[in-house]
């Protein structure tokens, strides 16, 4: 097979997905749903600061998709703009606040085609959990604003399954402090 021909196939069986927890929230205000919790000081700053380290990393994302909580939905707006993506562009998906690791799983096989690198926002304990059980790794925690990123061996997101990603990196603010 020619050269060419063997980098498209390989491209066109291999997805990326990013798990992004959101930044760290402000606990400020014990009247708030917990829907409505807002970033604090410090997910304001480490929001933007990962979205710019992500950048460098020279992965474009076809899709951005978020909990529409309002820490998880401020991160990723922070996010995207560190990293030039159309905010308006960026989708809510109701079943990733507070999912646990098989409505992430479910969400991930119901993602869209064509695209092939996707980030998802979300929430512990579920993006952890998610994690391990997706690359069969142990990652005790995944921080507030911490970003796994794994690569899939699967032309469409449908066939996703448990043990089947390969972790790219794991990264997290108290990396650049």
């Amino acid at each position: 097979m020619p050269r060419g021909e063997d980098t498209i196939s390989q491209h066109q069986t291999m997805k990326t997905l990013i798990l992004i927890r959101h930044a760290k929230s402000s606990w400020a205000s014990h009247d708030l749903p917990d829907f409505d919790r807002p970033l604090n000081e410090r997910g304001l700053r480490d929001a933007p600061r990962m979205g710019k380290r992500f950048k460098e990393k020279g992965i474009t994302p076809d899709k951005l998709i978020t909990s529409p909580a309002k820490r998880a939905l401020t991160t990723s707006t922070l996010f995207a703009e560190a990293i030039g993506f159309p905010k308006q562009n960026i989708k809510t998906e109701e079943r990733l606040y507070h999912a646990d690791e098989e409505e992430v799983l479910d969400v991930v096989q119901n993602l869209k085609e064509p695209d092939d690198v996707v980030i998802l926002f979300g929430h512990n304990p579920g993006f952890t959990d998610f994690a391990n059980h997706l690359m069969n790794i142990r990652i005790d925690n995944v921080p507030t604003c911490g970003i796994v990123a794994c690569k899939l061996p699967v032309k469409l997101w449908k066939e996703v399954t448990w043990e089947s990603g390969k972790l790219l990196f794991f990264d997290f603010p108290k990396n650049i402090d």
